[in-house]
């Protein structure tokens, strides 16, 4: 067990310079987040944003645990009131709104591809560990709309993920290429 978390995850065995570099990480990635919000192209029910190229970015430089953290560092500061979401709002009503299913498969989807990018190198695992996480994204996401909201499952799985996908291709190949190339010189950001 010991192996498998320090292989996968990074090590709880660290001195206060490296946990401070790690914290810096962790909040910089919920920042970044947190921007990919404010880019959005308005679409009902769900926006398009960039904030799940963030996500897919935190769980691979970050790992699953720190990547995890990150994720759930930027929903807490949305609950908490901070202006994080996308159009700058905020609250607990926002995470259960039609977009909460989203938010709260984030944490899951970095954890995912934290863990398969550390499994093996190459373009097409990085490629194929992020599918992976968007499949979670839109699976949790498309659920919660469903069960919550349309009681459709065509017009949920229709209007929460088909409508996507164009969008999503474009923000994996760039988020695959963008980690591919850094890993070549650092297999994890720099603790």
């Amino acid at each position: 067990m010991e192996v498998i978390r320090k292989k996968y995850f990074m090590d709880t065995t660290t001195t206060a310079s490296t946990t401070l570099v790690q914290a810096g990480w962790i909040s910089l990635f919920a920042a970044f987040t947190a921007i990919g919000a404010q880019v959005q192209i308005p679409h009902q029910p769900i926006p398009f944003t960039l904030q799940t190229f963030f996500v897919l970015l935190s769980g691979a430089f970050l790992g699953a645990r720190n990547g995890f953290i990150a994720q759930i560092v930027y929903i807490a500061a949305g609950a908490i009131g901070l202006p994080v979401f996308t159009g700058a709002t905020f609250g607990l009503v926002k995470l259960f709104g039609v977009t909460g299913g989203y938010l709260m498969s984030f944490p899951i989807a970095a954890v995912v591809v934290g863990y398969l990018v550390r499994l093996h190198s190459g373009y097409l695992w990085t490629l194929l560990s992020m599918v992976a996480g968007l499949v979670v994204v839109f699976t949790l996401g498309t659920l919660f709309l469903n069960f919550m909201f349309v009681h459709n499952l065509e017009q949920a799985v229709a209007s929460g993920f088909l409508i996507f996908s164009w969008w999503d291709i474009l923000k994996l190949s760039a988020a695959a290429a963008i980690y591919f190339e850094f890993s070549k010189r650092y297999r994890k950001l720099p603790a």
